[in-house]
């Protein structure tokens, strides 16, 4: 389903429309046509998401060189409201469109189709000079970020009476941002919920400098930072009752890093699909070539079981 997909992006039909772009039939020398696409995609949202996209794009750009492809990092909450003000063709998310989100799209008019992407663990980080928290259990991290911590729980043996006496220093995900979202409903059993005595930022590489520049620093982002960084920052492992497990591949997808493994999203507007080649020609490529597309921006790929949902999702917009 997948390659018959993949053909689509040479395949459109061009539509009318403002600024929609265009695609040009050519009869190739063996009877057969093609059809090459320029324009724009626009795509906002999810700074987790971002390097899938900008990878997607790089790759795509040899097979449409006349397709201009932007990537911005609102976070996932500021790039739905980009895109439920059809200011957007795509928005990346590193949490599923919520409800207040939906309503939003649902006034302005803007159908849309979600797609999963890829997977990645949410990962927990230190500095490389802590050597006492190897591994973390959910009940530890809740210690950590909880409201009711706010300015009382401000050192590591605070957390477990064996760590040493270090200040605990937090770096994390601001409020705009699907990861922020994804990890307090993970670990304070709410979306939102959270001490705000931690440095917040929309960008993880704030979070890579300010853990590797302090002893005592905690932050949480994507596992490709964590590859991006190695040496700089280092992963724990996180205990959720049933034993250490480091996040991974393997692990998120046998499901055994929980509860911080988690699916990315893109959420298409069938409107763009449909009326702008470009886009569709973008989105089935994106599709058609995600293993490769998570390899290269360092996460990790779709199940079979997604891929057919995937597929299966892509078959129906506009249907």
């Amino acid at each position: 389903m997948i390659g018959a997909v993949g053909a689509l992006a040479l395949l459109l039909t061009a539509c009318g429309g403002q600024d929609e772009g265009s695609g040009t039939t050519t009869t190739n020398s063996d009877g057969t046509t093609s059809e090459s696409v320029s324009g724009s995609v626009v795509i906002d949202g999810s700074s987790t998401v971002a390097p899938l996209s900008e990878s997607a794009a790089d790759l795509f750009s040899e097979e449409a060189p006349d397709v201009n492809v932007t990537v911005a990092t609102s976070g996932t909450g500021g790039g739905f409201e980009k895109f439920c003000a059809g200011e957007t063709d795509i928005s990346d998310a590193s949490r599923a469109i919520e409800d207040d989100e939906i309503a939003l799209c649902e006034e302005a008019g803007i159908e849309y189709t979600e797609l999963i992407i890829a997977n990645d663990a949410l990962s927990v980080v230190v500095n490389p000079e802590n050597d006492w928290a190897e591994c973390l259990t959910v009940e530890q991290l809740q210690t950590m970020w909880a409201p009711e911590s706010e300015g009382t729980v401000t050192n590591w043996n605070q957390i477990d009476p064996s760590f040493p006496d270090q200040e605990l220093t937090l770096f994390g995900a601001g409020t705009d941002s699907g990861t922020f979202d994804y990890f307090t409903d993970a670990v304070n059993g709410e979306e939102g919920a959270t001490r705000t005595d931690y440095s917040p930022s929309e960008d993880d590489n704030v979070t890579v400098q300010g853990v590797s520049g302090d002893p005592g620093a905690v932050g949480y982002f994507g596992l490709s930072y964590v590859q991006q960084n190695e040496g700089v920052i280092k992963a724990v492992q996180v205990d959720n009752g049933e034993g250490c497990v480091e996040p991974s591949a393997e692990t998120v997808i046998d499901g055994s890093y929980a509860p911080l493994g988690r699916p990315l999203y893109i959420y298409v507007n069938n409107a763009s699909y449909g009326e702008k080649p470009q886009v569709a020609a973008f989105v089935d490529f994106y599709l058609a070539n995600e293993a490769e597309i998570a390899e290269g921006a360092l996460f990790i790929g779709l199940s079979e079981e997604q891929t057919t949902e995937a597929a299966s999702a892509l078959e129906g917009i506009g249907a």
